[in-house]
């Protein structure tokens, strides 16, 4: 039914459409200038809205990289109660900064997390505030022209490719789908672990790369869970109930982990980059007494769980854990990937 209705909206897609393809037209015929930096700029995006795996993957670069090198991270900061540019500090806020960032922020103390929806005028802040900064990484910017990094990494999930969606509304694309081809790095997220050579030979022959593009393979591998509060670990045995709070673009793959993993899981979904608040806090209490069993906890992201860290007087009692969520490269090819984005941040030091 909901297909249905999404196809009787494709007229508007047409109006979309047409005015994205004439603003990258207008960009890439140089009448709207795309602004360049003599320094490494990582654009981590995708053409659908939400659930490839964005966050993931920049942490995955973060990983990769901070040891040798100053790290920053730049994002609009989706839903924050503030505006401008700004840097993340001890005393700072989800609110002030949005999830995302404040969880690169807790997890990476020691690199520089700033937001500024325009990234134009915040990079530039950026490098004047943290000159010692080595790269910046741009968080969900692949659509926004204005900045032309140059290193673009594009994320499209395996069981809803670029090539078979259409754009808003009715379907999920925010841009058209040949933008892909200003990516030198095309990831498919999401695939199966044991995805085959010839599964793999098929979605690159339709994704169809050009020849400067690298096409690579990922599966989400969750980690142990820790407590939202005091950061202990835990296993999930087979025979725990679950109560599963999230406020996430896709979490299909999330409850394909715990359909497998646990005994019995209920779901509150809330809107993605969702504020909770009280009323929510009741409601998450209340479902999760009903559960009758011995052994049940909360199960929520790590995204919800920066938002819902306001609440420790409120929960500190209660079994809250934390699933993190990471990028795992199949077909071997971790290390060919991480020499393509070290290769690139190197050639600037030429």
């Amino acid at each position: 039914m909901l297909r249905s209705f999404r196809y009787l909206l494709f007229p508007f897609s047409l109006v979309y459409g047409a005015i994205i393809w004439l603003r990258n037209w207008l960009f890439d015929n140089n009448i709207l200038k795309s602004a360049t930096f003599n320094f490494p700029i990582i654009c981590v995006g995708n053409l659908a809205v939400g659930g490839t795996g964005k966050t993931p993957m920049v942490e995955y670069l973060v990983r990769l990289l901070k040891e040798e090198y100053n790290i920053a991270t730049l994002s609009r900061g989706y839903k924050r109660k503030t505006k401008g540019f700004g840097i993340a500090n001890e005393q700072t806020t989800a609110l002030e900064i949005g999830d995302e960032p404040m969880q690169f922020h807790k997890k990476f103390p020691d690199i520089t997390v700033a937001v500024g929806e325009e990234r134009l005028v915040a990079i530039p802040h950026l490098l004047q505030d943290r000159p010692d900064t080595d790269v910046i990484i741009l968080d969900d910017a692949f659509q926004h022209r204005q900045v032309k990094a140059g290193l673009n990494i594009l994320l499209t999930e395996y069981k809803d490719l670029y090539t078979r969606d259409m754009v808003m509304p009715a379907g999920d694309l925010r841009d058209v789908r040949g933008s892909a081809t200003r990516a030198e790095v095309i990831i498919v997220t999401k695939c199966a672990p044991d995805l085959n050579e010839l599964e793999r030979a098929a979605i690159v022959k339709e994704l169809h790369p050009l020849p400067f593009q690298s096409v690579y393979f990922t599966c989400i591998f969750y980690d142990k869970p820790y407590h939202l509060f005091n950061k202990m670990k835990k296993n999930i045995a087979p025979d725990t109930d679950v109560l599963l709070v999230c406020g996430i673009a896709s979490p299909k793959t999330l409850k394909e982990y715990l359909t497998a993993g646990v005994h019995t899981y209920d779901m509150i979904r809330y809107p993605d980059h969702h504020i909770f608040d009280s009323d929510d806090l009741l409601e998450i209490k209340k479902q999760f007494e009903k559960i009758k069993s011995d052994n049940k906890i909360i199960l929520t992201t790590e995204k919800d769980g920066v938002r819902m860290k306001k609440f420790e007087a409120e929960l500190a009692d209660f079994p809250i854990y934390v699933l993190p969520i990471q990028h795992r490269f199949l077909f071997g090819c971790a290390d060919k990937f991480n020499q393509q984005v070290t290769a690139f941040i190197q050639s600037f030091k030429k």
